[in-house]
């Protein structure tokens, strides 16, 4: 049984076979494809909607995204760096494809007191003994567009050129929100200690 395992394992496509493969259309390689990478694009669009219903819809249109560009997709590295190129291209696909969703569903971008330009010389260091849970735990308490802009910017990697471009707003408005969205983690970070600890 372990044999007949190893050999169906052998059998399977490597990632640069399966990429080649969806960018000819073969079914196969795409159903492999999705199989594969179903549950790490659940996680990409996770930390913007959380909704099931609407986490699934997100994640089949970033496939369908996926599917339909995979032919441009160019790697030109070291072999055992194919799959993290691979996912932080899929994962930025991914990751769009639920900012347009937010965007077009409604207005979070709103200029309340943006002037105040003083929050921009606030220095906020982050404590280094957090959990991954912890963290997500942290990120979901900000407000929603905070939350939309730290996880654009400091976890798919997004500018702020580019964060002002997707939402049409002034790049100092990006910068603010993120630096709004650090102190309000260290804040929040700070509650859950005194709780933690009984204060």
């Amino acid at each position: 049984m372990v044999n007949n395992l190893i050999q169906v394992l052998k059998k399977q496509p490597g990632l640069k076979q399966l990429i080649e493969g969806c960018a000819k259309r073969d079914n196969k390689s795409e159903e492999l494809l999705y199989k594969t990478f179903y549950g790490y694009l659940s996680g990409v669009v996770f930390r913007y909607v959380q909704e099931k219903n609407s986490l699934n819809e997100l994640v089949n249109d970033a496939f369908i995204r996926i599917f339909k560009k995979i032919d441009t997709f160019a790697f030109n590295g070291p072999p055992e760096e194919l799959q993290k190129a691979f996912k932080g291209w899929i994962g930025r696909i991914a990751a769009n494809a639920a900012i347009d969703s937010i965007r077009t569903k409604k207005k979070l971008l709103y200029v309340d007191d943006i002037a105040d330009e003083t929050i921009m010389n606030i220095a906020v260091k982050a404590p280094d003994n957090l959990s991954y849970q912890d963290i997500i735990e942290l990120i979901n308490g900000l407000p929603p567009i905070q939350q939309l802009i730290f996880n654009m910017h400091q976890v798919e990697g997004f500018s702020h050129d580019e964060i002002a471009q997707k939402f049409n707003i002034p790049t100092s408005t990006s910068r603010v929100y993120l630096t709004r969205a650090r102190v309000k983690l260290v804040e929040l970070y700070q509650k859950s200690m005194m709780t933690y600890n009984g204060e």
